[in-house]
């Protein structure tokens, strides 16, 4: 059911029982009026007869009849004279007024008295008057009927008129009606125009604000889904750029290891050699091998050195652990200043592949730091299992964190707070008190892979 006629429902209910209300007023009134006025009649008329039907009544029978023809009837009243014998000698003419016409018998009974008789007695007979309401019964019928015809009109006219008027009022919920479906199948450009009426006018201007916001969210969360889109894919390009360039490396160091490595080996045997041969024979043959021998001997230490920081291939022969303790004494061999301790407690639980180089380089990129911006002199590097995570820890006694830890030329650290997000660890750097640097790397056990499986990783 619409607003529209539940209001003209609501307005029609309101009228009709203004209407009933009216006619009932109307009805008590008509008939205390009608009472009123038959009461009167009849005790004019019963006073009337009496002071004169005796007079009459004296001439004789012929006389007091003539009287009453000369009457006629009387309002209100039926008048009937009776002989001696109560055989009915005259009754008093019916009503010329609307003669013919009779209000309903219902009608009448409800608004006429209880019909009032009065008998006169004299000699020779009696005289009998009646109440008689007919006449004022239909003049209050006509009067009912007059005030229904015209409560059923106003009932039309108000009702037609408020019907009217309530579509105009109501005609702008249809506009929002229409602009909430539209908005509902998924046009986000549905706008309200403006509306007549302050209400109407407020709820299309709030709608309109609503959709316009709506509108600005929807292209929020599109950007920041295209955006997280694209981050994704970026961190997946970074990831596959990363394994690339680690593969690179690893074929670069062993390249290095195996081909370069050997033949710097074989320069030196070489050099060895022709010096051992040409001693005694020729000086400056000799110091001229003894000199590539030596140059030898610290281009195969370099290409010692560059090896691990391009891939630590101890760490893919021997694990975690053995490639954590090598860098660390090449740390201790290279800064014989500085104390550096190693924990490693994994228990039984090994790290596949990629977890692996990612702590590794955590222990790496931390110490680096240590050394040569925090120009410490203790690092203590720990690795341990935490219940489901493995937690690798770096502190050192150096100068601190700057303001930004991060800057543009700390590369490494944001490589690893990617590298670790990525595979959905942690990564923290704090300044301690009262002075260096404690570096977190925290990965998740699902990185984490019994020896078998680890094995068997490996082999495939």
């Amino acid at each position: 059911m619409t607003l529209r006629l539940k209001i003209n429902l609501i307005v029609g209910a309101l009228t009709i029982l203004f209407v009933a209300a009216v006619l009932a007023l109307q009805l008590r009134s008509m008939r205390e009026s009608v009472h009123e006025e038959v009461v009167a009649a009849n005790r004019v008329a019963t006073q009337l007869l009496q002071r004169n039907a005796w007079l009459y009544a004296a001439q004789g029978t012929p006389a007091i009849l003539a009287y009453l023809q000369g009457i006629g009837r009387v309002r209100s009243n039926e008048i009937v004279l009776y002989d001696e014998q109560g055989q009915e000698l005259y009754r008093s003419p019916p009503s010329p007024y609307k003669a013919g016409r009779d209000a309903p018998d219902w009608f009448e009974r409800l608004i006429a008295p209880e019909p009032s008789v009065q008998s006169i007695e004299f000699p020779g007979g009696k005289l009998v008057t009646q109440s008689n309401a007919s006449r004022a019964a239909v003049d209050a019928w006509d009067y009912v009927l007059v005030l229904t015809a015209g409560a059923a009109v106003l009932l039309v006219v108000v009702n037609a008129l408020v019907f009217w008027l309530v579509g105009r009022t109501v005609r702008p919920f249809g506009q929002i009606v229409g602009a909430l479906e539209a908005l509902e199948a998924g046009r986000f450009d549905a706008a309200l125009p403006p509306l007549a009426g302050t209400e109407a006018a407020a709820i299309g201007g709030a709608f309109n604000r609503m959709v316009g916001r709506l509108r600005q969210n929807i292209e929020t969360e599109r950007r920041a889904a295209l955006a997280e889109s694209r981050l994704s894919d970026n961190r997946e390009l970074t990831r596959w750029i990363e394994r690339q360039l680690e593969q690179e490396r690893r074929l670069i160091a062993h390249e290095l290891h195996d081909e370069l490595g050997q033949s710097v080996t074989a320069m030196h045997s070489m050099a060895v050699s022709i010096a051992q041969r040409v001693r005694g024979l020729d000086a400056q043959a000799e110091q001229a091998a003894r000199m590539i021998a030596d140059e030898s001997s610290r281009l195969y230490e370099a290409m010692h050195g560059i090896i691990p920081r391009l891939a630590p291939l101890v760490l893919d022969n021997f694990g975690l652990a053995d490639a954590l303790a090598d860098l660390v004494e090449r740390t201790r061999r290279s800064q014989p200043g500085v104390a550096v301790d190693l924990q490693v407690d994994l228990g039984d639980a090994r790290l596949d592949g990629d977890a692996a180089l990612a702590l590794y380089r955590g222990a790496q990129e931390g110490m680096t730091n240590a050394l040569r911006h925090g120009h410490a002199t203790l690092i203590r590097v720990e690795l341990r299992r935490d219940a489901d995570t493995a937690v690798l820890t770096v502190i050192d006694d150096g100068r601190g964190l700057p303001a930004d830890p991060t800057p543009s030329g700390h590369h490494g650290l944001r490589w690893l707070a990617e590298r670790t997000q990525g595979l959905g660890g942690s990564f923290h750097i704090v300044g301690r008190e009262p002075q260096g640097v404690e570096l977190q790397v925290r990965l998740p056990l699902a990185a984490l892979a019994p020896p078998a499986a680890a094995a068997e990783a490996r082999a495939a």
